[in-house]
């Protein structure tokens, strides 16, 4: 199936029968709500037959959307029913919507009954009556679900809160007795926050973190802690475990607290892993030794030894060693038990019916030979001895591989038998303070050749150094003095002083470049070409307009210091100057056109319009300041027109500025006034 059918947090809210009477009674009172004598009897009856209607539709889609939110036991998967089971008891659950279906279909033969009386009603008096118990007894009904209504609601809080657990996905599930370290495990795996305490049972449901491996996603279990009892005697919080163990594929990792810390024996732990040792069956199964940093597993008994070797090899599981307090071994733990649960998968699927089509569509291509020479498939020896020993054992038979057996037995016999802890890695060091690399002390392969040998030094002893020798038997530790950092400030200050003796030479222009050659002057140009655009940039988005404005500006800028700065350069200023002082000159406020000319008819029309269209003129110009974008009078004139044609929009909408949000008619009269038609909303 599907992860979006396990999705529990997309149910809705299921409300109290109150809460569920008064919701559907508020929508039947929408809409029309009045009715009058004077109505044809037929109008009434159809009044109330859609009352009733609607109540009853309310009413059954209320409760379809809470059957259809919440999940079938028998369409999920086994692992979620067996969970629910656990946690909300089914007979209850199954109980609980059956009395909502079966209420469902009352008030629909309910709602069919009493639309076929108020068919014969004869006055508006007995249609109202009828409608009244038809709603009555619909509500009767939803009262009398009050208890199956507040389960559904506790049962879907605790579904919301439940973590997204995908059966069919690669799952680590991670098992043992209480206060083992189940939890840390899971921490240094995952981004998972899992509360870890000192104390038993502070797991008291299943956790889920996620991680990635081999490009792959993985998720891990964090189950509650296990009891050695009987099944029946076993509460929820244990039940979940089993529930968890019982239905998900997953690769089973068991720890045991070798130092015993968590209050329980390795003889009960062990025992402990045999009585659930049925639900490993089909799975990859790790028992794990913990917390070795207090205790090292050379320190255990024999008889402990020889406790957790039986066991793990009874379950075909090999046995690892780790300490979540330390980290040591825990990536070990995780490569092992992902590595043997995708070789479970890929194995079931290649037993599957599905590779059978995929190799019947499979087509192999044969090379033709070029030549006439003989190439042989090369076969190294031990897999030739092993298909020499294999046909032996096929010609010999069940007895002849029976007496090998007693042979290799007898052989054998003097020898101590193999621990399922044997060439575990054991890290009392730090990884980086590793030797020359040896594989029998890394047998997973993790940490790979060490690159340290590679290194050419005069001595292979100094290989291993914290820092290696870098020239003339001297390393970076050598060459620090205690007063490096003192020359190291004077040398900074040196280079601070050098720096601004050439940028004061270059400025004053006392600087000789004779010197130097044809690449440090192309080099030299190209540095004050990039100073200068860092200054020109850095100035021009720290001073985006002048300081001043050209009316403040304008009286430090004289003429006289125009001809003063003209001369200093070699210029004559005559010229400028009186060109200056021309524009400088103020015109007269008002000329008359008709006095270069005799009075003409007509005249007397005309200077009136020039007169009004000056006045005009000088009317909208007279609040506006002169400002520095502006060249001309012409410009200004436009820039007022453009200014407000922007504000006619606003000045239609009786807007006194951009940030006018006033509204000036609170109830316009065309909406609230006049008689409401039938359909109007009188909420």
């Amino acid at each position: 199936m599907e992860n979006n059918l396990y999705n529990f947090k997309r149910i809705q809210v299921v409300p109290a029968a109150a809460d569920f009477i008064d919701i559907v009674l508020s929508k039947c009172n929408k809409g029309v709500t009045v009715v009058h004598p004077g109505y044809a009897i037929s109008r009434i009856r159809a009044f109330y037959m859609r009352k009733v209607k609607f109540c009853q539709q309310c009413f059954h889609d209320k409760l379809t959307k809470i059957l259809e939110d919440f999940p079938l036991l028998d369409d999920i998967h086994p692992f979620y029913a067996d969970l629910m089971n656990v946690l909300y008891d089914r007979d209850h659950y199954k109980l609980a919507l059956g009395q909502l279906n079966i209420a469902r279909r009352l008030i629909d033969n309910l709602a069919k009954d009493y639309v076929r009386l108020l068919k014969f009603g004869t006055s508006l008096y007995q249609c109202k009556q009828l409608k009244r118990a038809a709603l009555g007894r619909m509500c009767t009904l939803m009262k009398k679900l009050k208890a199956s209504l507040v389960y559904l609601e506790q049962v879907r809080q605790h579904l919301s809160r439940l973590p997204s657990i995908d059966p069919t996905t690669r799952t680590l599930i991670l098992c043992g007795y209480p206060n083992v370290g189940k939890s840390s495990f899971i921490n240094s795996l995952t981004r998972a926050n899992v509360d870890v305490q000192p104390y038993a049972f502070t797991t008291k449901s299943l956790f889920v973190g996620h991680m990635d491996y081999q490009y792959l996603r993985w998720q891990v279990i964090d189950t509650p802690g296990l009891l050695d009892h009987p099944l029946e005697d076993r509460n929820t919080i244990e039940m979940q475990s089993i529930t968890a163990l019982a239905h998900l594929h997953a690769a089973v990792v068991y720890i045991v607290d070798i130092s015993e810390q968590c209050g329980y024996t390795i003889h009960q732990q062990v025992e402990l892993f045999r009585s659930i040792k049925p639900l490993f069956a089909n799975k990859p199964v790790m028992l794990v030794a913990n917390k070795v940093d207090t205790k090292k597993f050379e320190d255990l008994t024999d008889e402990d030894k020889a406790l957790m070797d039986a066991a793990g090899k009874e379950a075909g599981a090999p046995g690892m060693l780790m300490s979540t307090m330390t980290g040591e071994g825990v990536s070990e733990v995780k490569i092992a038990a992902c590595d043997r649960l995708l070789e479970k998968r890929v194995n079931i699927k290649m037993r599957g019916k599905r590779m059978v089509e995929v190799r019947n569509r499979l087509e192999v291509t044969v090379p033709k030979p070029r030549d006439g020479r003989q190439r042989p498939a090369y076969i190294p020896e031990a897999v030739l001895a092993n298909r020499n020993v294999q046909a032996m054992a096929e010609e010999d038979g069940e007895d002849g591989a029976q007496d090998r057996k007693e042979e290799a037995g007898v052989a054998a016999a003097g020898a101590p038998p193999k621990s399922i802890f044997e060439g575990t890695p054991h890290y009392s060091r730090n990884w980086v303070e590793m030797g020359p690399y040896d594989q029998q002390k890394d047998p997973l392969f993790l940490f790979g050749p060490e690159w340290k040998e590679q290194y050419m030094l005069r001595e292979d002893e100094h290989k291993w150094d914290r820092i290696p020798e870098i020239m003339n038997g001297m390393n970076v530790a050598d060459y620090y003095v205690e007063d490096v950092d003192d020359a190291v400030e004077v040398l900074e200050r040196e280079e601070e002083d050098r720096i601004m003796a050439l940028e004061k030479a270059l400025a004053e222009g006392s600087w000789d470049d004779h010197d130097l050659t044809e690449e440090d002057r192309q080099a030299l140009a190209e540095w004050k070409k990039k100073k200068s655009k860092i200054l020109f940039d850095h100035r021009s988005k720290k001073i985006r307009n002048p300081g001043l404005s050209r009316r403040q500006s304008a009286p430090l800028d004289t003429v006289q210091d125009m001809e003063d700065h003209l001369e200093s350069i070699g210029i004559d200023a005559k010229r400028a100057s009186a060109r200056l002082r021309a524009k400088s000159r103020g015109r007269p406020k008002s000329r008359d056109r008709s006095a270069s000319r005799g009075p003409q008819d007509g005249d007397v029309t005309m200077e009136r319009s020039v007169s009004r269209s000056r006045k005009r003129t000088r009317s909208e110009l007279r609040g506006v300041s002169p400002s520095p974008g502006v060249a001309s009078e012409q410009m200004l004139r436009q820039a007022v027109k453009r200014s407000r044609k922007s504000q006619e929009k606003r000045n239609r909408n009786a807007r006194a500025g951009e940030a006018d949000r006033s509204i000036t008619t609170k109830m316009p009269k065309h909406l609230f006034s006049g008689k409401r038609g039938q359909q109007a909303d009188r909420r």
